[in-house]
């Protein structure tokens, strides 16, 4: 009986009856898997932060993330990484080294810029406005939450959710309210995956079907520019690093995120010089820093964490923020409409979201159905492109004024 008592002990069955809460935690990892896997749901983050979640809750394996309060030693002190990597496990090492210090989502940052051509947007600028107004969904929803109880910096949090932009979400999170980083990251990507459904759902009940019949080509032919960029490539050099200056200059918060934006996207348009760069930038570091940050984000939701009334409040808010964003961008496009002759197809407003290329594509898709001679994705690439630097900015005002 002894034996048998210490074979008992040595497995997770006794840690499985004491807390049950585990299971169902269990049972929402395999759920995020299952649609990373076979519904390709932003699969490249969701299998990782659902294996990590897998991970964090099975029993004794000192997977999941302890929080800060957990590695203190005293007022103001910390333990070091290999104290936290000793006692609590790896996990919790890579949580502390490359999570907390805000390393990753800059990484995955300057893959995205090293992926992005600002082209559409710099040949459509006026056109970037609306991925400014398209930022509506993060304030309001902040503000909403702040008048449901949250903390501010929570309502930050939850609020950014709205710029759908993972990375963006996470570092903010990460600076303003790591305790939710779990909830806030599932919502965020969760909701960016579900792109397809939400813009089509926002845009049924505030565009009407001769909107959505209007062709920006047609308009650009009755309507031509008054200016074309003469050297592209050269003004697409020089965006990069005008850019960062202006932003760090108005929002220094931004930089960190945006600074590695448009550096990435810098060594993309030099070109064949600096080619290695832009290879290492959206292959070797971009593919790590996603399979760590979705372990590690996945690690930190652990029953105790994840199983309470804010998570639910989360889920809620992301939603709201992300439908508010789309219909921002809409009633924008709407609004310029009634004063300009040159009108806009309010879909361009509707992909004022991060969420890069995906919103555009579905935009594309929509017109399209309307009209088979209507493309307009490379005007919706300017409106979700100006989108992510919108998200960025708006994420460097919120840490600002509640850091």
């Amino acid at each position: 009986m002894e034996i048998l008592k210490s074979l008992y002990r040595m497995t997770a069955f006794q840690a499985i009856f004491e807390h049950p809460s585990v299971l169902l935690m269990l049972l929402i990892g395999s759920v995020l898997l299952y649609l990373g896997i076979r519904k390709k749901y932003e699969p490249l983050l969701l299998v990782p932060i659902a294996f990590g979640i897998i991970l964090a809750n099975l029993p004794g394996g000192q997977m999941g993330v302890v929080p800060g309060e957990s590695i203190e030693l005293g007022k103001e002190h910390f333990m070091n990484l290999f104290e936290i990597a000793h006692k609590f496990g790896i996990m919790n090492f890579l949580y502390y080294a490359l999570i907390k210090t805000g390393l990753l989502p800059p990484l995955i940052f300057m893959g995205v810029g090293a992926l992005t051509d600002f082209g559409p947007m710099l040949r459509n600028l006026r056109l970037a406005f609306f991925g400014a107004a398209a930022q509506i969904g993060i304030f309001t929803v902040f503000l909403a939450a702040i008048a449901l109880g949250f903390t501010p910096r929570e309502a930050g949090s939850l609020g950014i959710i709205g710029g759908a932009d993972g990375p963006t979400a996470i570092y903010t999170t990460i600076k303003l309210a790591p305790h939710l980083l779990g909830p806030i990251a599932i919502a965020a990507y969760s909701y960016m995956s579900l792109v397809p459904v939400i813009i089509p759902m926002v845009v049924r009940g505030l565009v009407s079907k001769n909107e959505l019949k209007i062709n920006m080509k047609e308009q650009d032919k009755l309507f031509p520019p008054k200016h074309k960029i003469k050297n592209l490539k050269l003004v697409k050099i020089l965006f990069p690093i005008s850019m960062i200056i202006v932003i760090a200059i108005l929002v220094p918060t931004a930089t960190p995120l945006l600074g590695m934006l448009f550096f990435g996207n810098l060594v993309k348009e030099i070109g064949s010089t600096v080619g290695r760069l832009t290879d290492a930038a959206t292959t070797t570091i971009m593919n790590s820093a996603t399979i760590f940050l979705g372990l590690t984000v996945g690690a930190t939701m652990t029953a105790k964490v994840f199983l309470e009334p804010k998570t639910l409040g989360i889920i809620v808010g992301g939603f709201l923020a992300f439908a508010i964003s789309i219909a921002g961008g809409i009633v924008a496009v709407k609004v310029y409409n009634v004063f300009s002759k040159k009108k806009i197809n309010p879909l361009v407003g509707a992909t004022g979201l991060s969420a890069v290329p995906m919103a555009s594509r579905v935009a594309n898709e929509i017109a399209l159905k309307h009209d088979s001679g209507n493309h307009i994705l490379q005007y919706c690439m300017a409106s979700n492109i100006s989108g992510v630097i919108g998200s960025a900015v708006a994420a460097g005002v919120l840490m600002t004024f509640l850091a």
